[in-house]
């Protein structure tokens, strides 16, 4: 191949340099080159920093509380550390999942970015697969650090015994509800082409995820005689509320860390099942978002 059939694209960020993208590049090669460039944005906007900052201010004010209440009662152990922070993401995940893929799309369009991409040989689904693999691994990768280094703290400088179990099932929550996050942040990047609107979206989508569905089912149920079975289908419907089941059913199942509406679900369907379903129902929304997302961006205008 000559020179002349090479195009190439400045990225014009430090090591990211200059990616060549040939011709006769696989959808591997296609897909890595523009991830690189993808990176390279993330860089540059410090996403990463700011999401590893989150996660570890959020993760020393969880043992800071601890550490201060072992004081009075002794130090409780790792494991409800662990619970407190994972119970913590719930939360934060969802808002740093939407507000890290909501904006992306509609950025690149206003830069001119997308336009200049696609007139390389490159497809939208190479970009659209970039950006995917790009934005799950900067909110995952700082997540899957952390857990490591507080496994590292309790087990050499604390010396506590490490709950595995648990940290196996938060991890497992945690990537689910991201990739449930990503997805619908995706759907909304692909929709929503003004950026001011996009940022609306995403503050609802977290709030409705977070405490207005659930108030909305209290509400309902202080309302009207609404069945159990009911009851749960709802509540699991919602991402954040099936992950925050899964983390209940890993608990010690105590009436205090549980709760009354906890210790239901454990006794009613079994910690495995919570489990399972706390999983399983954020991936496959995730992935019906992300088809969703994608369909839309291949038939939408470039600009």
């Amino acid at each position: 191949m000559t020179r002349a059939t090479e195009m190439t694209v400045d990225t014009r960020v430090g090591t990211a340099g200059r990616v060549a993208v040939r011709t006769d590049l696989s959808t591997t090669q296609r897909i890595h080159a523009i991830a690189r460039l993808e990176w390279a944005d993330v860089r540059r906007s410090r996403w990463l920093v700011m999401s590893s900052a989150l996660y570890l201010v959020l993760a020393l004010l969880v043992a800071g509380i601890g550490l201060r209440e072992s004081e009075v009662l002794g130090f409780t152990g790792m494991g409800r550390v662990l619970a407190s922070f994972s119970h913590a993401l719930v939360l934060l995940l969802p808002l740093l999942a939407l507000a890290g893929t909501a904006l992306v799309v509609g950025r690149a369009r206003e830069s001119g970015a997308l336009e200049l991409l696609l007139s390389q040989p490159a497809t939208r689904e190479d970009y659209f697969a970039a950006v995917t693999i790009v934005r799950t691994a900067t909110l995952g990768l700082p997540l899957v650090v952390l857990f490591a280094a507080m496994v590292l703290v309790s087990g050499v400088v604390l010396g506590q015994p490490v709950p595995w179990a648990f940290l196996a099932r938060a991890l497992a929550v945690s990537a689910a509800l991201v990739w449930a996050s990503v997805g619908l942040g995706l759907v909304i990047s692909t929709t929503v082409r003004e950026s001011s609107r996009a940022i609306v979206c995403v503050l609802i989508a977290w709030a409705a995820g977070a405490a207005v569905l659930d108030f909305a089912l209290i509400g309902s149920m202080l309302a009207w005689p609404i069945p159990t079975p009911v009851v749960v289908a709802v509540a699991m419907t919602n991402p954040v509320e099936a992950a925050r089941l899964a983390l209940l059913a890993g608990s010690d199942g105590s009436l205090d860390t549980l709760g009354p509406v906890g210790v239901f679900f454990v006794r009613r369907m079994g910690a495995g099942w919570l489990t399972a379903v706390g999983v399983a129902w954020p991936v496959v929304f995730g992935a019906v978002c992300w088809w969703i997302a994608r369909r839309r961006f291949a038939r939408a205008e470039v600009v």
